[in-house]
């Protein structure tokens, strides 16, 4: 059983927990929690190391089936909880940490999302989670945007990563190559005079979401064909990116599987 904090295993899951440089380089994800982990299992994902605690484990049914599907397993080991602890990226770590493969995912039909310079993880996280609920065949984040393959990205996420086609730090030139096909890119604008509802979602687009302080970049703007905004009556000026770009993806969906009306 691992029990030092200095365990190879432990550093490695570190350096993937706080190194971007080394998620590259590994292209590996690093998880953490029961059901993080599980659902990466379920989706075929390559599991690469897991560190897990048994006696954490055992103590909910969903901890027992996963620590039933590690133990024995080539790549995984068990760990002390201090030892998992010190590679987890959370307060109050729930047994299990792990690395997985980067998913290499075709995109599909569908509309297409593009971050643009979305800073908070937490709103990269739920938009790439309300992407795969809504369908998205394909999400572009252009350099700026927070890491979607750290951590706080993957938890907010929720196992998004391991079915919705991505693709990270994109230039314009290329997110422009892969819009070549879209008709229509809507940007969402909180000036805008059109309402996200009255906007086309059946035919092929793309919808642009801009950075929680300066919405979308002039480069962004240039490529939209529309801009669109969301109408409120409170005093906010604006809602954040992950709830706005949210509310957007439901309203193409809607459209999609029932029509305009």
């Amino acid at each position: 059983m691992i029990s030092s904090t200095s365990n190879p295993h432990v550093k490695l899951l570190r350096s993937l927990r706080e190194l971007p440089k080394e998620r590259r380089r590994e292209r590996s994800l690093f998880l953490e929690g029961v059901r993080l982990v599980a659902h990466a299992l379920d989706t075929g994902a390559e599991l690469r190391l897991a560190l897990y605690a048994p006696e954490q484990l055992q103590a909910t049914p969903e901890g027992q089936a996963l620590l039933a599907r590690l133990a024995g397993r080539p790549g995984c080991y068990e760990a002390t909880p201090t030892a998992v602890a010190a590679a987890a990226d959370t307060r109050h770590p729930q047994g299990v940490v792990a690395a997985f493969g980067w998913p290499e995912l075709e995109p599909r039909g569908g509309l297409r999302l593009v971050l643009d310079a979305v800073q908070d993880p937490g709103n990269v996280g739920t938009l790439l989670r309300s992407a795969e609920a809504a369908g998205v065949g394909l999400v572009l984040c252009a350099r700026g945007s927070a890491d979607v393959y750290g951590p706080k990205v993957v938890r907010a996420a929720m196992g998004a990563h391991f079915s919705l086609p991505l693709r990270a730090d994109l230039s314009w030139d290329e997110i422009g190559a892969e819009l070549s096909a879209c008709p229509v890119i809507y940007a969402a604008d909180a000036a805008a005079s059109m309402p996200y509802y009255a906007a086309d979602w059946k035919q092929p687009a793309a919808l642009i979401i801009g950075s929680e302080a300066h919405g979308v970049s002039d480069e962004g703007l240039s490529w939209a064909t529309h801009r669109i905004a969301i109408p409120m009556l409170g005093r906010a000026e604006s809602l954040n990116a992950g709830v706005a770009g949210s509310i957007i993806l439901f309203e193409a969906l809607r459209q999609r599987t029932r029509g305009r009306t």
